[in-house]
This record gives C-alpha cells, structure tokens and sequence, in this order.
C-alpha cells in the first residue's frame, strides 16, 4: 500500500489533473501529470468497469499498478499529481509486464530522477 501522503483522494484533485495535465500513453497504460507545488508526488489509480465487470479484478490491477509505484517512489521525482488510468487488456498481462510499460510511460514523462 502506498504512504498516505503519496495518495491523491480528493475528487477535485482528480479532475484537476483530468483537465490541465499532460497526457503519456504506452500499451495498457494512460499516465497524466501535473505539477502540484508540494514535496511529494501524490498518485492516483482508475480502473474502470471497462477492464473488467468483476471487482476482484480491477482490484487485482490496482494492487499491481501500486505495488510498481511503491517500489519506484524514491526514484520519482517529487513535487507532481500523477494519475494511470488502465486500458482494456491490462487484466491479462502479468506482473513483470506492468512494471516495464510503467517505467516506459514515467521515462516518456520525464518523471525519472
């Protein structure tokens, strides 16, 4: 699970970084970013109904994309709101191949210190 200062809850937040973020897309993947003028980045997961009609399953790719995140954060730079929004397909994929399209997109992004 990621610290609770490394979450973005607030729905304001959210469509926030919907509206004025840049947009980074790789295979499964969709990564928007804005920058938030705080020391930490804080991240935020959708997995829509799309991916999946079961929660167990959206739930499962949550759990991956977070766990990718986690253990990358001191990588990350700080001082942005960073959203993944998964694509149709990302349920099917495994583990190992989550984390190379996340570090693909946060290479595109520039959000590699």
């Amino acid at each position: 699970m990621l610290p609770k200062k490394h979450r973005l809850k607030k729905k304001k937040s959210f469509d926030l970084v919907f509206k004025k973020g840049k947009v980074f897309f790789e295979k499964f993947l969709i990564l928007k970013k804005l920058e938030n003028n705080l020391k930490e980045s804080r991240f935020g997961f959708v997995v829509s109904l799309k991916i999946s009609k079961k929660a167990k399953e959206r739930n499962k790719v949550k759990r991956r994309l977070r766990e990718v995140i986690k253990n990358k954060l001191s990588q990350i730079k700080t001082g942005y709101d960073i959203i993944f929004l998964s694509k149709k397909g990302i349920e099917e994929i495994d583990f190992r191949e989550i984390k190379e399209i996340i570090e693909k997109l946060l290479e595109k992004a520039k959000l590699i210190k």
